[in-house]
């Protein structure tokens, strides 16, 4: 029985470890885990402008909401990049249980994803890792033409074409199209 409980220690402080880890990977590479308001789906959705077929990103999936609803309402093909293990795997339940074909998550360094097949592109990232390395993978790799949208900051030096914030209590999101 005492084996068993040092056991189930260690166990325990391990994954503790391992999902601290995880969580401090993720606000080094793009921002800490904070999922988008399902209130706030339906105004990205209409930023996006999402039409079937189309290539949806999300990067920094987080629990794949989003992958989903892209999926679902607008039969998108519809990508979840993912870093965080944990989240990665919430993601493939819901995947198993939506049973749609065209969605992929991906457990996958956000920067090694190439990006050039995509029509729409979310994120939420922190102004220092948005304004630095995604910037600049974005410039390089997104065609002409595509949409960005970044919920709650701006991309710095970028003209957002719209910036939607109806209520005061709303958390801003900015539409950028790739010239």
């Amino acid at each position: 029985m005492k084996i068993f409980l040092i056991f189930l220690v260690i166990i325990i402080i391990f994954i503790v470890v391992y999902l601290s880890l995880s969580l401090i990977i993720t606000y080094i590479f793009l921002a800490p885990y904070v999922p988008t308001k399902k209130r706030d789906l339906k105004r990205i959705f209409k930023l996006a402008d999402l039409k079937p077929g189309e290539v949806f990103y999300d990067l920094g999936c987080g629990t794949g909401n989003l992958v989903i609803y892209a999926a679902k309402n607008f039969q998108a093909q519809a990508i979840g990049v993912e870093m965080v293990f944990p989240l990665f795997l919430i993601c493939k339940i819901k995947q198993l249980f939506c049973q749609r074909k065209t969605i992929i998550f991906k457990f996958k360094n956000l920067y090694k994803e190439n990006l050039s097949k995509a029509e729409v592109i979310y994120f939420f990232g922190l102004p220092e890792t948005i304004n630095t390395k995604l910037k600049e993978k974005l410039e390089k790799e997104v065609k002409p033409g595509s949409r960005i949208i970044s919920y709650v900051f701006k991309i710095k030096d970028w003209q957002p074409e719209v910036i939607d914030k109806p209520r005061q209590k709303d958390l801003p999101i900015y539409l950028y199209i790739k010239s």
